[in-house]
């Protein structure tokens, strides 16, 4: 089975089992400042799990595109990738373990067809400090739905330490088999929902641990080492706990939450331990191939290259398309360092023309049907890869010849001057070490590590301050300054144009932070413009209201929104918040989660502090809401 194969008949299947398949959401989160990408399939639904209603109803699935910058280090070994597709069911209060065990145990069975001998499982230990029990509903419903194929699955403790055994079944503590925003139970603050997890591998088989270079031969084999030998395809989080003052009590609605990586279970349904051979990847890896002049798989470093590009490639262009352009400052940021890293390695294994159109026209093919965005995207996605790529290029040549002066002055090059170099011209840590060897000398990595590590922890720093807070708090300033954003993108364009879009927001209890595309930078005159609409629309003490409609209706009615893929299921429920009234005419309709106040008079006064460019096309306005006197 193919990747859309699959995916297919994972949305079938559990859309006959009553839910309701919904779109995936952008890759960059709405109205969620404490994250700077869409990293897995519930994280869109998060307000859901917690409590509140959604319009589509209790039982969902879907497919989420997903990206997660924690990866981008990682990438180059056979099975991580930074952008990912995560298929998602839940359950809002509705069913609960034995459904989720035995429909995702049916599913990879009978519809994947995965040899069940090859499935291995694990469940949570318990906690005794908190009175939490080990999860033994779940190994009791996995035991049973084994001996459906015949198969006794023997329960193991300790597996870390004693291996596999004859074990299917394995305990792991809170580390491994535990699910809460906040981590494992003692990080969990008062309130905080959590449960545990039970998680689903496929075994490649012993041959990839037992070969006579393999670091692990000698080491306990179990489902969560890292040998290489089982890959985990799935994890269905059972949300049951809360944490109270006194430790944990039940909650009064249990969710489910499972999430799989759709790439990993095509790499089990093509019995494939290295990812990237997965049917998915292969028009890109042949062309590089092709462009290369060298096969995939022949040697080590090559392949580490190859897998790096496969995968950056693939992340940058789908960022691109979401609205994320090349930048030093937030999402743009992973984009310009993904593009940067591909060019790099496409150097390593001798690519030096721009492959930008090549690139982007091979992944669109390969995905256009699922995400049409893509196509809808092209030219711009080709546009910014090419011209990044370009600059890049260049950069790297400043770079080399930087380290030539250095060697002509010092004769050696310290971790210091790395830094300096990686920092100044982008020039990768890597690129230097390789550079360095072939004169016959070592660079103190070390100390480019420590310089880095400040780097990352000023960053860091920038990072939790810029987005802490935001409409995840809901406050009541935090909310104004979301209702504000509504009147500001429908005053800009009124101003600028109805070209003016949305792409994306930040909101603090103190100022609203608003991107939107604008090819030039506003005039004094234009900007006073936008103030003075917004204001007058406070002024007026405008009534706001939402209706939940379907897609074809909010168009119908002028809505705006981003259409193209986050409500490209004509099913799908959406809410539209409304400002102002029928008979006068309303001031904006816009299709948007909330929260928003219910009154344009208790806003306040509406200043623009500072606009800016973010990137090619994409402006920036930071307003405050002053309270009136």
């Amino acid at each position: 089975m193919t990747i859309r194969e699959i995916r297919q008949a994972y949305l079938q299947f559990f859309s006959g089992k009553g839910h309701t398949i919904i779109p995936s959401a952008s890759l960059i989160p709405e109205h969620d400042s404490t994250t700077l990408f869409t990293g897995s399939g519930m994280q869109p639904l998060l307000p859901y799990l917690l409590g509140q209603q959604h319009p589509q109803g209790v039982r969902l699935v879907n497919s989420q595109k997903c990206f997660r910058t924690q990866d981008i280090e990682e990438v180059g070994d056979n099975r991580h990738t930074t952008f990912f597709e995560m298929l998602g069911n839940w359950s809002l209060g509705d069913y609960f373990k034995e459904e989720q065990i035995s429909w995702i145990y049916t599913f990879v069975t009978k519809e994947l067809g995965l040899d069940p001998h090859r499935l291995f499982v694990t469940v949570f230990e318990g906690d005794e400090r908190y009175g939490i029990p080990r999860d033994e509903e779940s190994a009791s419903f996995w035991q049973k739905i084994f001996l459906q194929d015949q198969i006794q699955a023997e329960i193991v403790d300790n597996a870390e330490n004693q291996g596999i055994g004859q074990g299917r079944i394995f305990y792991y503590n809170a580390r491994k088999n535990w699910w809460s925003r906040s981590g494992v139970p003692e990080q969990m603050p008062e309130g905080e929902p959590g449960g545990p997890d039970t998680e689903l591998f496929w075994d490649f088989g012993e041959s990839l641990r037992l070969h006579e270079q393999s670091p692990w031969k000698d080491r306990p084999c179990h489902p969560n080492c890292d040998c290489g030998r089982f890959m985990e395809i799935g994890n269905s989080v059972f949300m049951q706990w809360v944490r109270t003052k006194n430790g944990f009590s039940s909650l009064p609605k249990q969710n489910v939450d499972f999430g799989g990586g759709l790439e990993r279970m095509a790499a089990a349904v093509q019995d494939q331990p290295d990812i990237f051979l997965i049917d998915v990847f292969a028009p890109l890896r042949h062309l590089l191939e092709s462009l290369s002049g060298k096969a995939y798989g022949t040697n080590e470093k090559e392949t580490h290259a190859f897998r790096i590009l496969l995968d950056h490639l693939r992340a940058a262009v789908f960022l691109i398309a979401d609205g994320v352009l090349p930048s030093n400052k937030d999402q743009g940021y992973f984009v310009r360092r993904l593009i940067r890293r591909a060019v790099r390695f496409a150097q390593q294994v001798g690519i030096e023309e721009s492959v930008g159109a090549r690139v982007v026209q091979t992944i669109v093919e390969a995905y256009k049907d699922v995400y049409p965005i893509l196509e809808v995207q092209q030219i711009k996605i080709t546009e910014a890869l090419e011209f990044e790529e370009k600059k890049f290029r260049k950069t790297l040549q400043k770079g080399e010849n930087e380290l030539e002066k250095i060697f002509c002055q010092k004769g050696t090059i310290s971790g210091q001057d790395a830094f300096v170099l990686y920092t100044t011209y982008g020039f990768p840590l890597e690129l230097i070490e390789e550079v360095v060897k072939e004169k016959g000398m070592q660079i103190d990595t070390e100390l480019f590590k420590e310089e880095f590590k400040k780097h990352q922890d000023l960053s860091r720093a920038g990072a939790e301050q810029k987005f802490a807070g935001g409409l995840a708090d809901h406050s009541e300033e935090t909310t104004k300054l979301h209702t504000a954003t509504h009147l500001l993108l429908q005053a800009l364009r009124q101003v600028l144009g109805s070209s003016v879009e949305q792409r994306g927001s930040n909101i603090t209890e103190e100022r609203l932070r608003f991107d939107f595309s604008h090819g030039e930078k506003l005039t004094q005159e234009q900007l006073q413009h936008v103030e003075r609409i917004v204001n007058e629309q406070i002024k007026k003490g405008l009534p706001v209201h939402f209706e939940t409609m379907s897609l074809v209706e909010a168009k119908e009615k002028g809505a705006t929104g981003v259409f193209e893929e986050k409500y490209e299921k004509l099913g799908s429920q959406v809410k539209v918040y409304f400002i102002g009234d029928e008979q006068q005419g309303y001031f904006s309709k816009e299709v948007c989660g909330g929260p928003h106040v219910e009154n344009t008079s208790a806003l306040g006064h509406f200043t623009i502090k500072k606009e800016e460019s973010i990137a090619a096309g994409i402006r920036r306005i930071k307003a405050t809401l002053e309270k009136k006197a």
